[in-house]
């Protein structure tokens, strides 16, 4: 077999569109203890945050973005659809300080057949997250 001809060695950023960046960054600062970090100074705005080597980077939804949010077309969220997980020391413990809070979970704390256990809940533009913790 061949190699192949681009080797991606790791995900360097997600990028989100959202309506309100000051809602964002309290989901991702103040709830999910991310970091924000330097942005380039684009023409719109947006900011980006940072967890270890996952960066997350936010665009305001402007007229020549794409929409914010969830996809339109998918009329259901769920954790077996569109969503991106962040590795969390014990997600059950972060699901059930999230619920203390009062945050909504998509789906609640449950193991996986591999052992490792996985939470989900939605960002201010219900964007699908993912809180798990290895078996």
């Amino acid at each position: 077999m061949s190699a192949s001809p681009v080797q991606v060695k790791q995900i360097d950023h997600v990028t989100l569109v959202v309506r309100d960046v000051e809602a964002s960054r309290q989901f991702y600062v103040g709830l999910l203890g991310m970091r924000e970090v330097a942005r380039p100074a684009f023409s719109f705005d947006g900011a980006w945050f940072q967890a270890g080597n996952t960066l997350i980077h936010l665009i305001k939804e402007h007229d020549k973005s794409g929409p914010a949010g969830y996809p339109v077309e998918v009329l259901v969220r769920s954790s077996r659809n569109h969503h991106f997980a962040f590795q969390v020391e014990d997600a059950r413990a972060s699901a059930e300080k999230l619920k203390s809070l009062g945050i909504t979970l998509l789906d609640d704390a449950k193991l996986r057949p591999d052992g490792a256990v996985q939470v989900f809940l939605t960002d201010p533009d219900h964007h699908v997250v993912e809180l798990s913790s290895g078996p």
